[in-house]
């Protein structure tokens, strides 16, 4: 075969090479114009040279738990907190982020077909979930996400609850979970986590003390937690990653950046501002000016009269900082920090004042997009699992759930709510929805579910405000009002103009 090949390559008739000329050359097949072996293909991005040499220098093949060892979780950790501790951008972002994901707090409603065993459940779980603050515990994870790359809750028994179910959530940091005598060649396990052969996890390492704790003893001593009481919320960037990095990671050395260039900027005005004054004169050196000590200081009193050596006369310093650039270096290097985290520059910045009513809700889109995903990561990773455990406590206490609700079979089927966005132009959004309605293009339970609400308790509440309203005679003008009534902002509305609400 390959002696036909090379046969092939080398000969030619030359009758068939003479009609082969008379062709457009876009007939000609390519393997006949360029040998297979000559073809080279190159990626720029691959070739190292004397200028990007010291670029790539860091660039490895790790795997992704070899990636993230925990000397490396350690040190980002603790960079990402102390940003966070004494950046006011970086808390902000930080907090925004966390009360955006999370909000008030997820609200459940159950979907089965028994109304009354749904309406006790929703209300027993949502008496659960304020006595052990749930919300709170959520933004602290969701928090901790950003800064410590992961957040665990420990599910165990709280006989100190007031409610009839003791099933409490405990909140452990990153740091916490951790195996200090792993051996290297124990394959099923990363630092903290022990796998089965399918890769899930089987048990947690939590050590008996904070290794930051001041009453720390160092030592091997942890507790052996199994997975079902574990709920281990982290965002695996890549495939076989067990442990998870700060959110914050690329943005840690800008934050850095930042407020060393705020510093530098600040000691230069303060510089240039502790100086009242300089003397200075045009007269040449052993000129006609009088002679003084150079760089000598005076003390110069408040609302009084000065003499000046003769051809000497006074000068403030001028003030040159901050720069004019000083605003748009802020700004630049903001946008870049928040596009880690998929959040504009206005919400990370809280500074609304160069957008108009159009980019402020494209810019939002994708933001609400991310915390949308975000929300059901959360629902998967942790509210799930919660609501599982809550409901497998709650069966067992007496004439808390209905008896439809206690059999083994008994069907689970829920959705959360959260808190919905809050339109920046109350006006505009309110007569979108009244068209959707009225074209038929959306529902009740989907209008009510972007408020967060629950369509069937608000339209419940609806009818009994509507019974109370014609029991006191009293005029109902939502049964009046026409459906599809027009905005009051008029086309002639400059939506390019700047706006602070978008």
């Amino acid at each position: 075969m390959l002696s036909f090949l090379r046969t092939f390559w080398r000969t030619e008739a030359p009758a068939r090479a003479q009609s082969h000329q008379r062709r457009s050359m876009i007939a000609v097949p390519l393997s006949r114009l360029v040998p297979l072996s000559a073809i080279r293909g190159r990626y720029d991005a691959a070739v190292t040279t004397d200028g990007n040499r010291r670029h790539w220098a860091n660039a490895d093949g790790l795997s992704a738990d070899a990636a993230a060892s925990p000397e490396v979780r350690r040190v980002l950790r603790n960079r990402a907190r102390y940003e966070v501790a004494n950046n006011s951008y970086a808390r902000g972002i930080v907090s925004t982020l966390a009360n955006d994901v999370v909000g008030t707090g997820p609200r459940l409603q159950m979907l089965t077909n028994d109304p009354d065993a749904n309406a006790r459940i929703e209300r027993a779980f949502g008496q659960w979930a304020k006595a052990v603050g749930l919300a709170a515990k959520l933004r602290t994870m969701r928090s901790a996400r950003a800064e410590a790359g992961e957040s665990f809750a420990l599910m165990a028994r709280n006989t100190g609850l007031p409610t009839p179910v003791q099933l409490d959530i405990r909140l452990i940091e990153a740091d916490q979970v951790s195996t200090p005598d792993l051996a290297l060649n124990e394959a099923n396990a990363v630092d903290g986590i022990v796998f089965d052969e399918f890769g899930n996890p089987v048990e947690y390492h939590v050590l008996k003390q904070h290794p930051g704790d001041v009453r720390w003893s160092a030592g091997l001593k942890y507790d052996r937690v199994p997975a079902e009481s574990m709920v281990h919320y982290f965002r695996a960037d890549r495939p076989g990653q067990s442990r998870g990095i700060p959110d914050i990671t690329p943005a840690i050395p800008l934050f850095a950046q930042l407020r060393r260039f705020t510093l530098a900027v600040l000691a230069a005005a303060e510089t240039a501002a502790e100086f009242a004054g300089v003397l200075q004169t045009d007269a040449p050196p052993n000129g006609e000016a009088e002679d003084i000590e150079p760089m000598d200081t005076i003390e110069i009193e408040q609302r009084m009269l000065l003499t000046l050596p003769g051809g000497w006369k006074m000068a403030q310093m001028k003030a040159e900082q901050p720069a004019t650039t000083y605003g748009e270096f802020k700004r630049e290097i903001l946008n870049e920090i928040a596009r880690c985290l998929n959040m504009p520059y206005n919400v990370a910045a809280g500074n609304s004042s160069g957008y108009n009513y159009a980019s402020g809700r494209l810019d939002h889109q994708t933001y609400f997009k991310a915390n949308r995903i975000e929300q059901a990561h959360l629902e998967c990773t942790v509210l799930d699992r919660i609501f599982d455990a809550w409901l497998d406590e709650a069966v067992l206490v007496e004439d808390l759930l209905p008896q439809s609700m206690r059999m083994t079979d008994a069907p689970r089927n829920h959705q959360w709510f959260w808190d919905g966005n809050e339109h920046v132009d109350p006006a505009k959004e309110a007569n979108s929805q009244s068209t959707r309605l009225t074209s038929r293009t959306t529902s009740l339970a989907r209008e009510y579910a972007k408020q967060g609400l629950d369509w069937e308790m608000e339209l419940r509440q609806i009818a009994k405000e509507r019974a109370l309203l014609r029991e006191l005679g009293i005029e109902d003008q939502t049964e009046t009002a026409p459906v599809g009534v027009p905005s009051p902002v008029t086309e002639d509305d400059d939506e390019d103009q700047p706006t602070d609400n978008a």
